[in-house]
């Protein structure tokens, strides 16, 4: 029963617990058809927002709605417009991956020949068909997660919350999981996803960048990228930590970051690109490359969480 452009819609959202402000005035909307991201390491407040749209947490304050449906008023009433898969999704190991498809096909009045076909498309897609017969238990983590994605979408929901879906997953499983959410795009299907993992905000259409309960960014990874203040500067190095001991304190410097063989700096001017190089060799610090490239989601993470870009609580 999603009503006007928004799927989902998140006003002032606000809720504490002893001692900590988990999410803190958050706002953001979702539009239909569209993958969106929460971005940002454990504790900033992605699990609690989920679960608060989901309607199986009471925020203290702010709005929410989900599908047209008011998830603080009354969660119940989007039951059948909306699927959660939290972190640890409830998948009985002792059941085949069929028994669990069936347990959620009831839970949510999907039947007989309904459920069959659609149980039939979903296990096609996420390559489960010849494992119908076996044991969640029995499953890779990669397959349980695509198995709870299966059970998540028996329903036929018009949203889907998935909480962190490709965490501790391998490259592989991970690849295939996201091919399935794109298949549901075609399907009309909005998808709000959670992730740790920077390089997945890259594959969402829109992600709001969280930092201990408050929002730094929300636009698409594009044009955070295009609007990133700066350069950033890739240094291969067999020798990051002496090259950041080095360039300590440097003016025109805001962060470093290791990344893989190298080191990324955000510098005020690419400009400096030169200047870095000559004083990393003249301190006899061998580097096989300095050159400027395009900002990742991870730098502009970094830069925001350090306090260099400005727009808390900003939605573009």
């Amino acid at each position: 029963m999603i009503q006007g452009t928004n799927a989902i819609e998140v006003s002032e959202l606000t809720k504490s617990f002893p001692g900590v402000r988990a999410v803190d005035r958050l706002s953001f909307s979702v539009q239909k058809g569209e993958i969106f991201g929460l971005v940002g390491p454990d504790g900033a407040g992605k699990t609690t927002t989920m679960r608060i749209l989901a309607g199986v947490m009471a925020p203290d304050s702010g709005k929410a709605t989900v599908s047209g449906f008011d998830m603080v008023k009354n969660p119940e009433a989007a039951k059948h417009s909306l699927s959660y898969m939290p972190q640890r999704f409830g998948l009985y190991e002792e059941l085949t991956v069929d028994e669990n498809i069936r347990f959620y096909a009831k839970v949510f009045g999907v039947k007989g020949a309904a459920r069959d076909e659609r149980a039939a498309q979903l296990l096609a897609a996420a390559g489960l068909s010849e494992f119908r017969s076996r044991p969640a238990g029995k499953l890779s983590g990669g397959m349980k997660q695509k198995l709870g994605l299966v059970c998540a979408l028996i329903h036929t929901p018009e949203v889907i919350l998935l909480d962190e879906p490709t965490n501790g997953v391998d490259p592989v499983s991970r690849r295939d999981f996201w091919r399935i959410l794109y298949s549901l795009l075609e399907q009309g299907v909005t998808i709000l996803v959670t992730t740790a993992y920077l390089d997945e905000a890259e594959r969402c259409h829109r992600i709001a960048l969280m930092h201990e309960g408050r929002m730094l960014f929300c636009d698409t990874p594009a044009c955070l990228k295009e609007n990133f203040p700066g350069a950033v500067l890739s240094v291969v190095t067999g020798s990051p930590r002496e090259i950041s001991q080095l360039l300590a304190g440097v003016a025109g410097i805001s962060s470093m970051t290791v990344v893989g063989d190298g080191l990324h700096l955000v510098v005020s001017d690419a400009g400096m690109t030169a200047e870095l190089g000559a004083k990393i060799r003249g301190a006899g610090i061998a580097i096989d490359s300095i050159e400027q490239i395009t900002p990742t989601v991870e730098d502009l993470f970094v830069e925001a969480v350090q306090g260099t870009l400005k727009g808390s609580d900003h939605e573009q």
